[in-house]
């Protein structure tokens, strides 16, 4: 009889193709996303005369630099003509390595990190690569994904392989029922806040626990796009019903026999009872409120009915010195109720919150309300647009006030030119709040959608569950 594994150990040991003693594997991997960030890899390739080994792997979208603005002229929609080559580059790239790519034009473009599942290609039980960090998105899926750097990108795309040093792993469990409002960006900004941006590093975290298992695959992609921001190498829940309902005849899911066979194999994959891991930390899910951050990192987060805290109660002296420098660059002051905190900007969208069940969220708390301040929403995909407008939930946006633009990234990392103006506050249903990252002096705010859609109506930080419980204004509705 074997041991007990996690679903970890068991996607890791069917991988790997060789180890060395000092304990670093050959891992093959299954799936490889690719985007305009991928040049220099592919030029490293073609500089050593290779091309892609198994280019049927590999999956490329354009979602960084896409203009979603203008988007029926196409690539000449972008402004920048720097983003205009990275375009055209990652579109020629795949020409000459016979790679499928989903351009500007094609109905299946996106962000990749949204495609990936929503085509079906990212399943449960595979090893998954991209060259950004957020590629732990996939492992909502019950899959092992992680980004990696330009070399690695290389050595991927050459071999198929990549050598890596088997990672600790770290078990985070939420339990019990979450309130009204309270959602997926929630328990993660909570998580984060508790075990900090460094918690997890050097750790594979997987999610667990009745909290958990009660969201939605949307709300858990949320979960693992941001265990990246916990410092963790990735993050990945087990596979169950929820999982494979979502995946069942998607273009890249298998079909026919070939799913009876896949479906029997992703059912060995949960962790089995008794497995041990590194570490374990758990959260209670009945005593969570809707969260944003304040300062300029992930974990610097509290829920809405907070108040800045002063520095000097801070324990940790790395923690205080950031504080103040944070406190600074957001132009707070300690003691403040979060809900007096001014918003000038929102944005929707991005590969943590941009899917249908986010949008859904975002209109029932803007429907029959009006913003107060300039906001945008960006689907994830070019199809969840086109579902979006279906539902008639961009009607909504519009009769709002609100902008309703094409998919790609957008604001989250501001490439291409969505940027925020400096001294400026973005409530942002993103995953970073770095400073600059929404634009060079912008101020970020972390949420959910529905937090984002009720500082919308608002102009301010607002708790939402009071928001909707308070009657629209009269001849609304």
């Amino acid at each position: 009889m074997t041991n007990p594994r996690t679903l970890f150990d068991k996607i890791w040991d069917s991988h790997v193709i060789v180890e060395k003693p000092g304990g670093d594997a050959l891992l093959h991997i299954d799936r490889n996303f690719v985007h305009e960030g991928s040049f220099h890899a592919f030029g490293a390739l073609a500089k050593e005369g290779r091309t892609v080994r198994k280019p049927r792997q590999t999956f490329a979208v354009a979602d960084h630099y896409v203009p979603t603005v203008g988007r029926e002229r196409g690539i000449d929609a972008a402004e920048d003509a720097d983003a205009r080559h990275m375009i055209r580059l990652l579109e020629e790239n795949c020409r000459v390595n016979n790679v499928a790519h989903f351009g500007i034009a094609d109905e299946r473009q996106g962000i990749v990190h949204v495609i990936g599942p929503e085509l079906g290609i990212t399943q449960p039980g595979l090893t998954i690569t991209c060259g950004d960090s957020h590629t732990s998105t996939h492992g909502a899926l019950g899959a092992y994904a992680f980004g990696t750097g330009a070399s690695q990108l290389k050595q991927i795309l050459a071999t198929q392989c990549l050598w890596l040093k088997r990672p600790k792993t770290l078990q985070v469990v939420v339990n019990g029922t979450l309130g009204p409002q309270v959602t997926g960006k929630d328990i993660v900004l909570a998580i984060i806040a508790k075990i900090g941006t460094a918690g997890a590093t050097g750790h594979v975290i997987e999610f667990a626990g009745s909290a958990i298992r009660g969201l939605t695959v949307e709300g858990r992609l949320t979960v693992c796009n941001m265990a990246i921001e916990a410092g963790g190498r990735a993050g990945m829940i087990a596979p169950d019903d929820a999982v494979y309902e979502y995946l069942h005849g998607r273009e890249y899911a298998p079909k026919g026999a070939d799913w009876d066979r896949a479906l029997a194999q992703w059912r060995t994959l949960p962790t089995d009872d008794g497995a041990r891991f590194d570490r374990t930390v758990t959260l209670d899910a009945t005593q969570l409120e809707p969260m944003l951050t304040w300062g300029t990192s992930p974990e610097e987060a509290l829920p809405v009915s907070g108040h800045i805290p002063d520095p000097k109660t801070l324990g940790d002296p790395n923690q205080r010195a950031h504080a103040l420098q944070a406190l600074a660059y957001m132009d707070l002051k300690p003691g403040m109720a979060l809900t007096d905190i001014r918003i000038d900007r929102a944005f929707i969208g991005s590969c943590t919150n941009g899917r249908i069940e986010d949008l859904r969220a975002a209109a029932a708390v803007l429907k029959g309300r009006k913003s107060m301040i300039p906001a945008w929403v960006s689907p994830g995909s070019t199809a969840l647009k086109a579902q979006a407008e279906a539902e008639g939930l961009h009607r909504i946006f519009l009769d709002a006030g609100v902008e309703w633009r094409a998919s790609g990234c957008s604001s989250c990392a501001a490439m291409n030119g969505d940027t925020v103006p400096a001294g400026l506050r973005c409530a942002s249903t993103s995953n970073r709040n770095f400073e600059g990252r929404q634009g060079k002096g912008a101020r970020t705010h972390l949420m959910s959608p529905a937090m984002a859609a009720a500082a919308m109506v608002t102009g301010h930080v607002t708790d939402v569950r009071k928001l909707l419980s308070s009657p629209l204004p009269q001849g609304e509705g």
